[in-house]
């Protein structure tokens, strides 16, 4: 099931957005290529919601969000730490559709 969020040009390119999405937080991130992705919000680390207020960069080639209280870094395709294989957060499926985001299901974790 796809929930319309926002549109594209209201998301800040490499700036986290929260969005209430199936009963969820989400954040939400667009990098300068304007790809959009969605992670869960809360920061395994700090204990707290708050990935959407993260540093946005890249890595070896793979886009990431850092949490803004530890800094560790979290794959925003996939939702996984790239400090410690062990944790993860959860991505979800987004697509766009003329201009309007729209964020699916949870993504499987990555076997």
């Amino acid at each position: 099931m796809w929930q319309p969020v926002c549109r594209v040009a209201e998301l800040e390119v490499e700036r986290g957005a929260t969005a209430l999405v199936h009963g969820q937080a989400v954040a939400l991130f667009r990098t300068p290529d304007d790809r959009v992705y969605a992670l869960g919000n809360h920061d395994p680390y700090a204990r707290a919601s708050t990935m959407a207020r993260g540093i946005v960069g890249v890595r070896d080639g793979v886009p990431f969000v850092a949490s803004p209280t530890h800094k560790h870094a979290f794959d925003l395709r996939s939702g996984r730490c790239l400090d410690d294989d062990h944790v993860s957060v959860p991505a979800y499926d987004v697509r766009v559709v003329d201009g309007v985001v729209h964020v699916g299901g949870r993504k499987e974790a990555a076997a």
